[in-house]
């Protein structure tokens, strides 16, 4: 089937696509999918029979919606990027992880399932785990997966977003937790604590990632490096005067993609953040609130590859 062209039959399974992973994935009722696709309640029972019967629902949405094919398309040309996969976006909830969860586990998995042993380097935050979340269990002992920065707070609790040991619990492979708070208290503590053996094993072997798996943080008031209590309000005065939209594993960088120089990221404990890798580097993130943040590291090629749902990917578009 051309699912890139505007026919009737590519329209009608387009919108039971739509119904179906509004009620399957989404968990809508068919007359919340009436009012938002905007037909009748036995028209919105009619495309999720469809979707069942043509066989695009699965355990996941198994139909490339043409819209969110054609917005990953153009995210791949206007940025350069490896990889991009855009899915449905609920029009009540444009910042849902949903969809976008199960498109990061399918990423994973499929790296997973390779039997080469690979090294897998994973960022920290809601969205990834959220796609951890939907992992199956799996039996993966061939690989190793590395965190990318600490999983401690200041007061030796762990974070409540790191996902490394969850990960590594749920697919049964060897697993390499950074173990340093997120910020050192200076530079100089930092150079410390990098060039204890471990840390400094863990380090080479981020370097060393086959494939990097990153959330993508705004920088405001709502942000989660802030909110969760990795930065003060004067710190994030600071960042949002010197520029900074967006962090990834705590790095801030401005709307061009550029590391913030000084400041608190004098002092970040992260693996370093590195623009232009060779190899895969998928950024995970929804929502308009990280629209610039997502736009500076695709600009600045901090990331190479992109998750993120159709909503977000229309505003990434726009100038």
């Amino acid at each position: 089937m051309n699912t890139t062209g505007n026919t009737p039959e590519t329209s009608r399974l387009d919108d039971a696509a739509r119904a179906g992973w509004l009620y399957y994935v989404a968990g809508n009722t068919q007359d919340e999918i009436a009012r938002k696709l905007g037909v009748s309640r036995q028209s919105a029972q009619r495309l999720v029979s469809l979707a069942v019967s043509e066989k695009l629902i699965k355990v996941r949405l198994d139909h490339p919606i043409a819209r969110c094919m054609e917005l990953a398309q153009r995210l791949r040309e206007a940025y350069g990027l490896k990889l991009c996969e855009v899915v449905p976006s609920d029009p009540d909830a444009p910042s849902s992880l949903v969809g976008v969860a199960q498109a990061g586990a399918a990423e994973i998995e499929r790296r997973l399932k390779s039997q080469h042993p690979k090294i897998i380097a994973i960022g920290t935050g809601r969205a990834l785990r959220a796609c951890v979340e939907q992992l199956p269990k799996m039996d993966c002992p061939q690989h190793r997966i590395v965190s990318l920065l600490g999983n401690m707070m200041s007061d030796g609790s762990a974070t409540a977003y790191n996902v490394v040991i969850r990960i590594a619990e749920r697919v049964n492979a060897r697993h390499y937790p950074m173990p340093l708070p997120v910020h050192a208290r200076s530079s100089d503590e930092r150079s410390i604590l990098h060039n204890q053996e471990p840390v400094r094993n863990i380090l080479e072997l981020a370097r060393q990632a086959d494939v990097t798996f990153v959330g993508i943080g705004n920088m405001d008031v709502n942000s989660p490096i802030y909110v969760d209590g990795f930065l003060s309000r004067d710190e994030l005065r600071a960042f949002d005067k010197a520029g900074a939209v967006g962090e990834i594993t705590s790095w801030a960088y401005d709307a061009e993609g550029r590391i913030i120089d000084g400041l608190v990221n004098d002092r970040v404990n992260s693996a370093p953040l590195i623009a232009g890798s060779p190899n895969p580097v998928f950024g995970i993130a929804t929502g308009e609130a990280k629209v610039p943040a997502i736009r500076g590291a695709m600009k600045g090629r901090l990331i190479n590859c992109l998750i993120t749902n159709e909503f977000t990917a229309q505003r990434l578009l726009e100038t």
